[in-house]
């Protein structure tokens, strides 16, 4: 059997950032984060993830909604793997308002919202079905908007800006570039070991981690751009193309050039 399928593809549908398919039956992701929203169901199997450090899960046809910029990760939790399939949605269907309802209660059971998911990727899947997926895409928005209802005061979405939140801001910004830590903590006026426990106190993770999940997500774009691997690695800010396959497979499962090739596969 094999250890993994993938297919992945950006359909020309506003507000989908990507579309992916996948088997794993021994991979597990580690911690990281998107930029996106992870809309994911789980076919067969389940997955065992963690989220803002809480021990979380995907049984019996649970609709998964993990928010941007929040670390997870995930394995599997049945000895055959997980069968899943995933929507990544910008912020222009959910905005900040519901990344702290969303933190604390990710997995929904709605029988209604799982078959709606479900129509959404069969017509994602098929070219020419765009306007189906955005009529889709509305009913799931509206239907998850009603399950997580944001408080006035937004709970965790928008934290004070500290020291973290800054580190995050300057670690976007120097994205591709990247940014050695001592001249980070030289222009936010703390010193490095200071700057890398509170950005994990807060966000889970250790900055690298959160740079390299960053510029993993920027790998997949590129990839689904039709941009070869040894372009992407560049342009996505690794060292070289062996560095960008290390970190690539590690979280997402599988090769650059593999992951490309889903593409050419895909609706």
């Amino acid at each position: 059997m094999p250890q993994q399928e993938i297919l992945a593809w950006r359909p020309p549908v506003a507000g989908v950032v990507e579309v992916f398919h996948a088997h794993f039956i021994e991979h597990a992701y580690p911690m990281h984060v998107h930029e996106a929203w992870t809309l994911l169901i789980v076919d067969d199997g389940a997955v065992r993830y963690d989220l803002d450090r809480h021990r979380r899960g995907t049984p019996n046809d649970t609709v998964s909604l993990l928010p941007p910029q929040v670390p997870h990760n995930g394995s599997p939790a049945t000895d055959h793997g997980f069968r899943k399939r995933v929507v990544y949605l910008d912020l222009t269907q959910l905005d900040e308002r519901f990344i702290g309802p969303a933190v604390d209660a990710p997995d929904i059971i709605d029988p209604v919202l799982r078959r709606q998911v479900g129509q959404l990727h069969t017509a994602l899947a098929n070219r020419g079905d765009e306007f189906e997926a955005e009529s889709r895409l509305a009913l799931i928005g509206e239907r998850l908007r009603g399950w997580l209802r944001p408080s006035p005061a937004f709970g965790r979405a928008v934290p004070d800006r500290g020291v973290a939140r800054n580190l995050r801001d300057l670690l976007d910004d120097r994205l591709t570039e990247g940014i050695a830590l001592d001249e980070a903590a030289r222009l936010l006026h703390t010193h490095p070991a200071h700057l890398v426990r509170a950005f994990g106190g807060v966000f889970g993770l250790a900055p690298h981690q959160y740079l390299v999940s960053r510029r993993v997500d920027l790998a997949r774009r590129l990839l689904l751009e039709g941009r070869p691997a040894r372009e992407v690695a560049t342009a996505a800010g690794f060292y070289d193309q062996s560095h960008l396959t290390r970190h690539f497979k590690r979280v997402v499962g599988t090769t650059p050039g593999r992951y490309a090739n889903t593409a050419a596969r895909a609706p």
